[in-house]
């Protein structure tokens, strides 16, 4: 079995053009994000949301936008493969989600929250909300959520960063799609 690095030119001849990359289908996937502060992690959750080929990336709230020179950088170009859109209300962004045919699912420490893992086919397609790095979700917006999940903690600290958060719920989420890596080098190659 072949185990060395992929040299740069070796992933650049499997990386599509940004054309190719829009014209495939796209997971039955949307993330909002609210009143997130950091721009950082706005930029890596670009990041993210390329590699899982989500539908759709809302930024509502004060969340800071690709014109952000701190949220471009981090992205490396990927405000340019994710489609995103801006809404300031977040009940809007889940209107507009809700009417696209998704389930609006709160990614948060609530009661009654469903282990992460139990996300299944069924739940699809979904919009995942993601809340401010130190508050969460607003109240009023889990209020509009369908659902919620948690990514259970196991050490002293009781949240993940978001961006890491949303790292897990989205290839949690490509799993229960069954989706899987090989499938998607094989329909890369045809």
């Amino acid at each position: 079995m072949d185990r060395r690095r992929l040299s740069y030119d070796e992933l650049a001849a499997e990386r599509r053009s940004t054309n190719q990359h829009y014209g495939q289908r796209r997971h039955p996937i949307g993330v909002l994000l609210w009143n997130i502060r950091s721009a950082y992690n706005v930029g890596s959750i670009f990041r993210t949301c390329d590699a899982a080929r989500v539908e759709v990336l809302l930024l509502s709230g004060y969340t800071p936008g690709p014109d952000r020179h701190r949220v471009h950088k981090t992205s490396l170009g990927a405000e340019h493969t994710v489609p995103w859109q801006r809404y300031d209300d977040p009940h809007q962004a889940i209107a507009a989600q809700r009417h696209a045919g998704h389930r609006i699912i709160a990614v948060e420490l609530v009661s009654n929250a469903r282990p992460y893992t139990t996300v299944s086919a069924d739940d699809f397609p979904a919009t995942f909300v993601f809340g401010n790095e130190l508050v969460g979700i607003g109240e009023d917006v889990l209020a509009d959520c369908d659902d919620a999940i948690v990514i259970p903690m196991f050490g002293l600290k009781h949240s993940l960063n978001v961006a890491v958060s949303v790292g897990i719920v989205l290839y949690k989420a490509i799993e229960a799609l069954g989706l899987t890596a090989s499938r998607e080098l094989a329909e890369r190659r045809d």
